[in-house]
């Protein structure tokens, strides 16, 4: 009669012998635990349309809203409404200010967790979210589903005031603001608002002073890595923004959207018949027929058509000279005054008197 021998594993052979459950990965311990325990408790309550089942009736009950569209946790602050009450907890929190999930890299702190993982991919470089059409990696969600109607080309989400159509309701609700002139993100330091969250990101860093993104070439920094690229082109001279209508290129992508205004609108003046790309700059032009000079400066009374040549004014008093000389360092007031310059340095943009034969670099 043979003997029942129970054998005991070492830890090592139960590390060995156990496999992971799913492939989900998650930043904290907690959650890893509460991941097991999902998969260990008996899913008992199954919606009949999709399949998927759930642990308990009150899960059941908020995955049904997803089918029924129904909202009935109602945010008093603002009036938004969710389908579950944790989603307009983390809500609020955007009204409070509170910052519970801070980044142990860089120490930036966010209202919720989910959008401090996916700004920790920023650090990390992680590219999880792989577009099947053409293979680009996208950090979340959110940015491949945006990626991926520039494939299927729809544009669902129309403005009832110009009639220009978006790929997504954020991208209209962010357009309706040019019209409505609301701003609602503001700078706490200086009180300035502006029109998008990304905006006032970037104009905090001019409170802070730190350009992190520095161009070794020239010595120039930027606060952004965007910016800094952007500027590279101009070294580089590569230009891949492509217009398809007449193949122009550009530089920016800035620039040619504005460009494909000249294909798309016709904003021209009634005075003159010149056209424009953009309605403000018709606008701005239409005040040299009016003789209107909205843009007064300050310091000496001087009033102008356009507020960018209010600015270019306001050096005078300032000394700022913002536009450097790459080849011989000399800084002017006026970007058009190094574009000039600029011709010194240059052979054959030179302009020849007919009378004494003198090359000067401008007439």
């Amino acid at each position: 009669m043979e003997e029942n021998v129970e054998t005991t594993k070492t830890p090592k052979e139960k590390r060995e012998n156990r496999r992971p459950v799913c492939e989900k990965t998650v930043l904290h311990k907690a959650a890893h635990d509460g991941n097991l325990k999902a998969h260990r408790v008996k899913k008992k309550y199954k919606r009949l349309d999709c399949g998927k089942s759930f642990p308990e009736s009150r899960v059941l009950i908020e995955h049904q809203r997803t089918y029924t569209g129904e909202k009935p946790f109602d945010c008093l602050e603002c009036g938004k409404a969710f389908s579950q009450k944790g989603t307009l907890t983390s809500h609020q929190r955007i009204h409070s200010g509170e910052k519970l999930f801070k980044c142990l890299e860089c120490g930036r702190s966010f209202s919720q967790s989910g959008t401090l993982q996916v700004h920790q991919r920023t650090h990390t470089g992680e590219k999880p979210f792989k577009c099947p059409e053409c293979g680009k990696h996208f950090r979340s969600a959110s940015n491949i589903n945006s990626h991926q109607t520039t494939h299927s080309g729809k544009k669902p989400y129309k403005c009832l005031n110009c009639g220009k159509n978006f790929s997504q309701p954020s991208l209209l609700i962010s357009h309706q603001r040019t019209h409505t002139d609301e701003k609602p993100y503001e700078c706490l330091q200086c009180g300035k608002s502006f029109r998008y969250n990304s905006a006032l990101h970037s104009h905090q860093r001019t409170h802070t002073g730190g350009k992190r993104f520095q161009y070794l070439e020239c010595s120039k920094s930027f606060h952004q890595r965007y910016d800094l690229a952007s500027h590279q082109r101009i070294h580089t001279g590569e230009k891949p923004f492509e217009c398809l209508q007449c193949r122009k290129s550009y530089c920016l992508k800035i620039s040619l959207k504005s460009h494909q205004r000249i294909h798309t609108e016709k904003n021209q003046c009634l005075d003159c018949g010149k056209n424009f790309r953009q309605k403000a700059a018709l606008i701005s032009h239409q005040r040299i027929h009016t003789g209107e000079k909205p843009f007064e400066c300050l310091q000496c009374g001087k009033s102008f058509h356009l507020e960018l040549s209010l600015k270019s004014h306001q050096r005078i008093h300032t000394g700022e000279k913002p536009f450097e000389c790459l080849q011989c360092r000399k800084s002017f007031h006026l970007g058009m005054s190094l574009k000039s310059h600029q011709r010194i340095h240059t052979e054959n943009n030179t302009f020849q008197c007919l009378d004494c034969g003198k090359s000067l670099a401008y007439l």
